[in-house]
């Protein structure tokens, strides 16, 4: 699963090390829990918060393996989660969590992407 943000594209995990049916939260830079963080750090080369509205936010599956793809019934994206300025990108049409309508696959059949947009749950 990787995450695009401020024109850079982050490994979050490979697919063998999200749980399915859970909930899965990953955190990038200091206390880094993600696949290989010394070198998936938006701190090196640090971001600018400037580019999260010049470049396309969005995550993405690769899939690995025989396994059926993802269903995503939420993501929420926090930049700066404890700054003074705290920027969220999520995609509404995933809201109403638990139902068919507000879910969405990914796979290698169905898309791999799913976009992101400024605000966070329930914007």
């Amino acid at each position: 699963m990787y995450l695009g943000l401020a024109g850079r594209e982050f490994l979050l995990a490979n697919t063998d090390r999200i749980a399915r049916n859970g909930d899965n939260q990953f955190v990038l830079g200091e206390g880094g829990n993600v696949a290989n963080a010394d070198h998936n750090d938006p701190r090196r080369p640090q971001l600018d918060t400037a580019d999260l509205d010049r470049y396309p936010a969005y995550i993405r599956l690769r899939d690995e393996g025989g396994d059926p793809g993802w269903c995503l019934e939420q993501v929420c994206v926090a930049v700066n989660p404890r700054g003074a300025v705290r920027h969220q990108f999520s995609n509404p049409r995933l809201e109403g969590m638990h139902t068919d309508g507000a879910r969405i696959w990914l796979s290698d059949d169905c898309g791999t992407r799913l976009h992101l947009r400024r605000g966070g749950l329930g914007s």
